[in-house]
């Protein structure tokens, strides 16, 4: 099940966790200290490629009754869509550009090219997100009340249409994001004031109006003979930016290894604390500068999770201060391919599609989230520091040599 104590899950005294805060708190403080020119010529510059790629495109989508140019363009529309999204209105949002003092882009003034209103992104993600990472009832990004990603959430007939609605999801998944704010399962259980519902609705139903009116109306219509192809680009476009968003979003939030926490572990949090749960509750994927860039920078998730808004194009180099981090503390570093990562991620919404009852791990050391009685019976000495060397054996050897003794009595198995 979810993780009920993060300390004992991660093997860590009090003065560990304070100690880990302190260390983090000295990489923000120098991240923060060096922000200067080189970094806003980054985010200026992201700018202008997006709006070249954005006009561009629309302006060979004139031609778009040619097969060639309907490809091109919605190609060129596509990708700018993906860097508004990623690596633009997902980071200005998070207020990592808002120490330049630029109102244009500026966390307050970023209206992102996506059918859900800002204001509601900044209340659903960048607060409850982030602030209550992977904590089941806390966090509506465990399985965007749609889908099952931990045992945790009590299996239901409806989650046998766990890989269905995956899929509706990646395919739309803008709309999901608009939907969100309403909470319609809250407002479905009288837990919303009817008021609040109402302006939250007429938000959402003018940024869908102003996004469908934009993409499946004007721009159709501004090229003449070629809106049908136009359309069809256009549907296209959203829908590969739809998919590139959820992929690189469940890479970082739902493969082995990403656990859930319960409400326990927010209790008098401390700011280690709260370092600690993001450390284990997100993951990587490995990434080459292009793939970086495309994915908003999201493929370094560990650390846009503990440092949100911090510049998007400074978490490579954060990365090599965690990973050092992680392995003095010997903490788990979650990473792999992008496919890798991503398979995990459909396995799990595939696999929990099902009753607990036809799964084999036990609740507490099931693959897609552990708990600390996971240790109750681990070795003696499993979890040491040698008083010689100051070398720590703690969580990350104690999975590795978990996984290792499991793999070891898989071939006992087969060879008897």
């Amino acid at each position: 099940m979810a993780i009920t104590d993060v300390k004992e899950y991660a093997h860590l005294t009090d003065a560990d966790i304070e100690t880990l805060g302190h260390e983090l708190d000295a990489i923000r403080r120098d991240i923060e200290a060096s922000r200067g020119e080189r970094d806003a010529r980054y985010v200026k510059n992201t700018i202008r490629l997006q709006r070249s790629l954005d006009i561009g495109g629309r302006a060979v989508l004139f031609a778009s009754r040619r097969r060639p140019a309907w490809l091109v363009g919605t190609a060129m529309l596509g990708v700018a869509k993906i860097i508004e999204n990623m690596e633009l209105g997902h980071n200005v949002m998070h207020g990592q550009w808002d120490w330049m003092n630029d109102p244009e882009i500026h966390s307050t003034s970023w209206e992102w090219d996506n059918t859900g209103p800002s204001a509601h992104w900044k209340q659903t993600h960048n607060y409850i997100h982030h602030k209550y990472t992977n904590i089941l009832g806390m966090d509506d990004d465990v399985g965007y009340g749609l889908l099952r990603v931990t045992r945790d959430q009590r299996w239901k007939p409806f989650n046998l249409g766990n890989p269905v609605y995956n899929l509706l999801l990646q395919l739309f998944f803008e709309y999901g994001v608009a939907l969100q704010h309403l909470e319609l399962g809250k407002v479905a259980k009288g837990r919303v004031p009817r008021e609040e519902f109402e302006q939250k609705r007429r938000e959402v139903l003018e940024k869908v109006g102003k996004q469908i009116g934009k993409d499946y109306i004007l721009h159709p219509l501004l090229t003449g003979p070629a809106w049908k192809s136009t359309l069809t680009a256009n549907i296209v476009a959203n829908m590969m930016r739809n998919v590139w968003t959820n992929t690189v979003i469940f890479c970082g939030h739902f493969p082995d290894g990403a656990e859930k926490f319960t409400k326990s572990d927010m209790e008098g949090e401390t700011q280690g604390q709260w370092y600690l749960r993001q450390m284990l509750g997100s993951a990587n994927f490995n990434a080459g500068p292009v793939m970086e860039f495309m994915s908003g920078n999201l493929c370094y998730q560990i650390e846009h999770h503990l440092f949100p808004d911090l510049p998007s194009n400074r978490l490579r180099e954060i990365k090599v201060r965690v990973l050092e981090l992680a392995e003095k503390y010997d903490l788990p570093y979650t990473t792999g391919s992008i496919v890798h990562q991503y398979f995990l991620s459909w396995r799990t919404i595939a696999k929990l599609s099902l009753p607990n009852k036809y799964l084999k791990a036990t609740s507490d050391d099931a693959p897609e989230t552990a708990s600390e009685r996971k240790w109750a019976d681990a070795p003696a000495g499993l979890f040491t520091v040698d008083p010689e060397t100051g070398k720590r054996r703690g969580l990350r050897t104690a999975i590795a040599e978990t996984k290792k003794r499991k793999g070891i009595r898989r071939l006992v198995g087969s060879a008897a």
